[in-house]
C-alpha cells in the first residue's frame, strides 16, 4: 500500500509540474529567453535581399544595404567586440548605418549598449561614459573631438571611429573585417555563434541616460525582455506591419535620434517587420519632404515641434499616400494634428518616458469621433489615451495636498482620482515596459517606484472613457492667485494665432498673484507680430479664461530645445528670471 501511495504521489507531482525534472523539461520546450537582438538575423534569414538601409553618407554618397549585408556587417562588429572582451560599449553617433550595426553588434556580443546624445557638453558626455563603466566607444568622426577630455582621463577605454563614407578603409570597417576573421577562426558560425537568445532576459541590454537638465543624468536600466516587449508594442501600436501606402513594406524615416531611449525601440521594431531604415544624419526639412515624396515613406516618429516646423516648411504639400507619424516627447495640440492631417500625415499619438523605453500609452482613434466638429475631434485625438498592449493600464493618482508648495513631492499612498476629466493627479505606470531601475542609484530607484508604481511627474486628468490627458509637468504648472494654470493649455491657445508658429509658457514671479504666465513665441515665415498684439488677441478672441492670459509675450527667433525637439523650459525660466 505504501508503495502504491508513493507512486500515486509521484504521479500527482508530475501532473502538477512540480518535480524538478518536469520543471526543467517544461522550461526547455515551451519558452525561450526574450531578446530583440534576434530580430536582425531573423529578418536576414527570411528576406535576405530586402533593403534594410537607405542612407546618404557624410561625403554625399547614397548607400543601400540588404538585410543579409546588414546582418553580416553587424556580426563583424559583434565578433570584434567578443575578440577584445568589450561588454559595456558606448555609442556617440548620429543616425547612420554604423549606429544600427553597432546597436545589433553589441547585443550579439552579449554586451550592454550605452548610446548617448552627441549634443551634450563634452563634460556631460565624459560623466555618462564614466558612470556607465564603458570599456569601448564607437564614435562618428564628426563627434570624435567631444571625447578628447574623456580619453585623457580614461586611456584604457578603446575608441573606434566611424567615418560614415562610401569608402571601406576607415577604422570602423577595418574592425568589422577583423571581426569576420575572428569568426572564421572560431569556425565561421556567423550569427549562430552570437547571442540572440540570452541566458537571462532580465539582464541589461542597454543603459539609456536621462537629459539631466536639472541634475546629473541618470542611467535607466533596460532589460532584454522589456525591450523585446516594447518593440512588439510599437509594431502593433504604430502599425509597422500594416501598409497604408504603396510601399511594399514599412519605409521608416529616422527623424528621431537613435540615441534617445534606444530610438524608442524602433531599431528593433522596424527590423522585426523587415522594414527599410531611411537614415538621416541631421534634421533637414527639405530633404525630409523629398524622401516623403520619392521614397514612399510610410512611418516616422517625431516630437510636436519637429512636426510643426515640418508642416511650416516651404516644401510642404499634401502627400498622395498617408504617412503614419508617431508623435510623442511633449503633448501636442489639437491644432497641430489638424494641420498634419491636411498634409496626409496621420498622427499616432503616444506618450512615454525614457523610463518606459519610449511610448507606453496611445491615444486610440474612435470611429464615432468622425462625426464630431473639428475642434472637439482633434482635442480628443490629442489626449494621451490608454496603456500599450504589452503594458498595464496607465493610472492617475491623487497627489499630496501640499503639492502647491512642493511640486516634486508625491503621495506614496496610491489612490486613484475620479474618472471625471476634472480631478487632477499624477500619471503612474506599471507593467512589462517600465524600467528596471536607475544604474548605481538605489535612492532614485526607490523614489521612482514609491508605493509600488512608477511615477512620471506628469499631472493629468482621467476621463470617463478611461483615457488620460496630460495637463502639465508638475514643475510647469503655474499657480496664480490660487488658480492652477496649465502651461500646455496656454500654449495650445497661442498657436492658433494666425502669425504664431510655436509657443512655450513658463511661470514668472508676481507680487500680487504669486506667479503669472509668461509666453515665448516664434512667428511664421514672412510674418511679424508684437507681444502686446498677442495679449490683446488672447483677451478678445481666444476664448481662454482671462486669468490664464499671459501677462507678457516675448517674440524670439527660436525656442531652446532638446535633441528630440522638446522645449527646454528650464532655459526659458532662467531667461525670464534674467529679464525681471
Amino acid at each position: 500500500m505504501a508503495a502504491a501511495l508513493r507512486r500515486l504521489s509521484a504521479l500527482a507531482h508530475q501532473l502538477a509540474g512540480t518535480s524538478s525534472d518536469t520543471t526543467e523539461y517544461i522550461h526547455r520546450h515551451h519558452i525561450h529567453q526574450l531578446s530583440p537582438t534576434y530580430f536582425l538575423p531573423r529578418a536576414a534569414a527570411i528576406e535576405p535581399n530586402a533593403t534594410a538601409v537607405y542612407h546618404t553618407t557624410a561625403n554625399g554618397a547614397i548607400l543601400k544595404y540588404t538585410y543579409a549585408e546588414t546582418a553580416r556587417r553587424a556580426s563583424g562588429i559583434a565578433y570584434y567586440l567578443k575578440k577584445h572582451g568589450y561588454k559595456r560599449v558606448g555609442i556617440l553617433m548620429t543616425n547612420t548605418p554604423g549606429f544600427l550595426e553597432t546597436f545589433y553588434g553589441i547585443g550579439g556580443a552579449g554586451g550592454v549598449n550605452v548610446a548617448i546624445n552627441y549634443r551634450l557638453k563634452a563634460e556631460d558626455i565624459a560623466y555618462i561614459f564614466d558612470h556607465a563603466d564603458v570599456e569601448a566607444i564607437v564614435v562618428d568622426k564628426e563627434f570624435e573631438h567631444l571625447l578628447e577630455g574623456f580619453r585623457r582621463d580614461h586611456p584604457q577605454v578603446h575608441v573606434l571611429v566611424d567615418t560614415d563614407t562610401d569608402r571601406e578603409d576607415g577604422p570602423y570597417n577595418r574592425a568589422m573585417e577583423e571581426g569576420w576573421a575572428y569568426d572564421e577562426e572560431l569556425g565561421g558560425k556567423g550569427w549562430e555563434g552570437l547571442q540572440t537568445e540570452v541566458p537571462d532576459e532580465e539582464g541589461l541590454i542597454a543603459l539609456s541616460y536621462t537629459s539631466g537638465t536639472t541634475a546629473k543624468p541618470k542611467g535607466v536600466e533596460y532589460t532584454h525582455r522589456s525591450a523585446y516587449l516594447a518593440a512588439m508594442a510599437n509594431v502593433v501600436e504604430s502599425g509597422l506591419n500594416t501598409h497604408i501606402s504603396t510601399a511594399d513594406r514599412c519605409h521608416y524615416l529616422w527623424t528621431l535620434p537613435m540615441f534617445h531611449a534606444t530610438g524608442w525601440t524602433f531599431p528593433w521594431a522596424v527590423t522585426a517587420v523587415r522594414g527599410t531604415h531611411y537614415m538621416l544624419r541631421k534634421i533637414d526639412y527639405p530633404e525630409i519632404w523629398r524622401l516623403l515624396r520619392t521614397e514612399a515613406i510610410s512611418h516616422y516618429c517625431a516630437a510636436p515641434t519637429v512636426n510643426t516646423l515640418l508642416c511650416a516648411d516651404s516644401n510642404a504639400e499634401k502627400l498622395p499616400e498617408p504617412v503614419r507619424v508617431t508623435v510623442a516627447a511633449s503633448p501636442p495640440t489639437a491644432y497641430l494634428f489638424e494641420t498634419m492631417e491636411n498634409l496626409n500625415l496621420q498622427p499616432v499619438h503616444v506618450y512615454g518616458l525614457t523610463e518606459t523605453y519610449g511610448p507606453i500609452t496611445k491615444g486610440y482613434w474612435m470611429p464615432e469621433w468622425s462625426s464630431l466638429e473639428s475642434k472637439r475631434k482633434y482635442a480628443k485625438q490629442a489626449r494621451q489615451g490608454h496603456g500599450h498592449i504589452t503594458s498595464l493600464p496607465a493610472r492617475v493618482i491623487k497627489t499630496n495636498e501640499d503639492d502647491a508648495g512642493n511640486k516634486d513631492q508625491f503621495n506614496d499612498r496610491i489612490e486613484d482620482v475620479k474618472k471625471d476629466g476634472q480631478e487632477i493627479g499624477e500619471i503612474v505606470l506599471l507593467g512589462n515596459i517600465c524600467a528596471k531601475g536607475y544604474y548605481k542609484d538605489p535612492v532614485a530607484t526607490r523614489k521612482l517606484f514609491a508605493g509600488g508604481v512608477q511615477h512620471t511627474g506628469d499631472l493629468a486628468v482621467w476621463h470617463p472613457d478611461g483615457a488620460i490627458q496630460i495637463l502639465d509637468r508638475a514643475k510647469d504648472i503655474i499657480i496664480s492667485g490660487g488658480e492652477n494654470i496649465s502651461s500646455l493649455s496656454v500654449e495650445s491657445m497661442l498657436v492658433t494665432h494666425p502669425d504664431i508658429l510655436e509657443a512655450a509658457c513658463v511661470a514668472v514671479k508676481d507680487e500680487k498673484w504669486g506667479e503669472t504666465p509668461k509666453a515665448y513665441v516664434t512667428v511664421r515665415e514672412g510674418k511679424t507680430v508684437q507681444g502686446e498684439e498677442v495679449i490683446a488677441w488672447a483677451k478678445g478672441k481666444s476664448g481662454i479664461s482671462r486669468f490664464m492670459v499671459p501677462r507678457e509675450v516675448e517674440v524670439v527667433a527660436e525656442l531652446p530645445k532638446t535633441s528630440t525637439g522638446k522645449v527646454r523650459k528650464n532655459v526659458l525660466r532662467d531667461m525670464a528670471k534674467g529679464a525681471q
